[in-house]
């Protein structure tokens, strides 16, 4: 996962994404085209324990550069969508697991990525409020945009186009196209 979102680089083989070999790319180079087209689900959600939910989910933006304005806009949009808008002056530690998630998915949603890579992200939700996360993405991915997801859920990976089940790094079954 660490490699596919730009964070870390892979020892063989060659990545292409948006045609650019990533191998060869600078640290600022792989920051940029990451912030472009990525959103990411963490397992551990990595939420800024100082910043409320708003700015956490603004920081995507702020780093492409988005005025204020459409910022605040575009986060509490994303806040919506994922039943967080009326938390978004809550600190990480004012928020239960659940919602913490929902912030973190809300962060990955904001830029309108066309990859998302999610792991475990509907581990700390509830099955109605992971129900309604799985159809956010399913949503997503009719619209185009790839999810990539990790999950030890099999209703949740049922409701997966494609599956590949890894077992200790190899792959073991796939199905889907």
């Amino acid at each position: 996962m660490n490699i596919m979102g730009l964070l870390d680089k892979a020892d063989a083989g060659t990545y292409l994404l948006k045609n650019r070999n990533v191998a060869a790319l600078t640290d600022d180079e792989a920051a940029e085209l990451r912030n472009q087209n990525i959103g990411f689900v963490f397992q551990q959600f990595n939420l800024l324990p100082r910043f409320n939910a708003m700015q956490n989910v603004a920081l995507p933006l702020i780093y492409r550069g988005i005025g204020p304005a459409e910022t605040k806009e575009r986060v509490l949009a994303a806040l919506a969508r994922v039943g967080m808008h009326q938390y978004a002056h809550h600190r990480p530690t004012q928020l239960s697991g659940g919602q913490q998630q929902r912030v973190a998915i809300a962060r990955a949603l904001v830029t309108e990525p066309q990859v998302i890579l999610a792991d475990e992200p509907t581990g700390a939700l509830d099955s109605r409020t992971g129900n309604e996360v799985m159809n956010l993405f399913l949503s997503l991915h009719a619209q185009g945009r790839s999810i990539i997801m990790i999950t030890h859920d099999e209703q949740i990976a049922a409701m997966c186009e494609r599956k590949i089940t890894l077992v200790d790094g190899v792959v073991m079954a796939e199905t889907g196209s």
